[in-house]
């Protein structure tokens, strides 16, 4: 039978995360908040004894001047992904539900791990000239009921958003993550870990007096202005710092460690500055930022080694680096920071991707035609 579906309440929804070991940043019901052109609703599945069983966020986004809405539920929902009635059970209900909401169409980005590359696997990737992607190359690890899930996905008539753009991220979440295990290590364990120039980097950095801090909300227009200037460095278009500070307000009202600000200051400069989010024990280096001065000051380095000690003294089991490019051709002006990264000793993650249900295939083909366009 179906599971129930319903609206749930922000407390059941933070309960029903608290309860799990790891949850995204994404699928909390404060990032409903950081969204303010998208209206917000937390889902709760229900089984026949009336116990919550799954959550998710899903987030609206209207079309203009028609009552439709793009629904999305980014990185979640929170659900058995590997149910073998995924389709039918669970998420049968929650299209039936987005549809009497007004969506046309549905994404979702199920957090299913297909496969799994070490940092040795990573490096021989790069330095293979046969290797143009990460795809290309031998995984270190597979989990085969990813391929079932994908499966059953497409026999209910979900579609894989393909990525855009040559450097491998979708339009919405990245597919390919990369990841440092924290569980079981010890915090010298996990310095061990890191590459030599990692460690010489951290070294030089406490040598040439490098001082690593927490920030606040106050301390944004500063993390703000290097990231103004890393965006024009690295050719990404930059959101404004109410954003930073809308997200600041929101996350921490909900948990004073959900998103923390670090910044490493040189001689009274701020070198470089970013953000740290915190959901159960999955902790994500969301935002960085830096600047282009004093770089032989290894301000990067240091800063990111204090967030992974921070991250392990949370109890963190996983400290996350977020998007990774799997384009490995040297042209690939992003393939620097998966190198950076990757000094950090943990390995490369392949998720399932963003899926789409067409609710309405006219609305979801011109909206198809819409991005392209971007």
């Amino acid at each position: 039978m179906p599971l129930r579906l319903q609206p749930i309440s922000r407390a059941e929804h933070l309960a029903f995360v608290a309860a799990r070991p790891s949850a995204s940043h994404m699928q909390v019901p404060s990032w409903g908040e950081v969204k303010p052109d998208w209206r917000a609703e937390s889902l709760g599945w229900f089984d026949e004894e009336n116990r919550l069983v799954g959550a998710g966020l899903v987030l609206f986004r209207p079309l203009p001047r028609v009552k439709k809405y793009l629904a999305y539920l980014p990185e979640g929902p929170l659900i058995d992904w590997y149910a073998a009635d995924l389709g039918e059970r669970w998420l049968e209900p929650m299209l039936a539900h987005l549809k009497k909401q007004g969506a046309f169409s549905v994404k979702m980005g199920p957090p299913v791990v297909v496969r799994r590359w070490d940092a040795d696997a990573v490096k021989a990737a790069i330095a293979d000239p046969a290797a143009l992607r990460l795809r290309d190359a031998e995984a270190t690890s597979c989990e085969p009921r990813a391929l079932d899930v994908a499966d059953r996905l497409r026999r209910a008539g979900w579609q894989r958003t393909e990525p855009g753009g040559e450097d491998g991220f979708a339009a919405g979440q990245p597919r390919y993550v990369f990841q440092v295990p924290f569980a079981g290590r010890s915090l010298e364990d996990i310095h061990r870990g890191l590459n030599q120039q990692w460690r010489r980097n951290i070294k030089k950095a406490e040598k040439a007096g490098v001082e690593v801090v927490r920030g606040g909300l106050d301390d944004l227009p500063a993390f703000y202005e290097l990231y103004a200037e890393t965006a024009e460095r690295d050719r990404f278009l930059p959101r404004p710092l109410s954003y930073f500070q809308r997200m600041w307000s929101a996350l921490t009202a909900e948990h004073p460690d959900r998103m923390r600000l670090y910044l490493a200051h040189h001689e009274g400069d701020v070198l470089a500055a970013a953000t740290m989010l915190t959901v159960g024990d999955h902790v994500w280096y969301s935002y960085g930022a830096s600047t282009g001065r004093k770089r032989e000051v290894q301000p990067n380095n240091a800063m990111q080694w204090r967030m992974m000690a921070d991250a392990h003294e949370l109890g963190a089991a996983v400290y996350d680096f977020r998007g990774i490019t799997d384009t490995l051709e040297e042209s690939n002006h992003l393939l620097g920071l998966l190198r950076f990264k990757v000094g950090a000793g943990g390995e490369a993650v392949e998720y399932l991707g963003e899926w789409d249900f067409p609710l309405n295939r006219l609305l979801h083909k011109a909206l198809d035609l819409y991005m392209s366009r971007r």
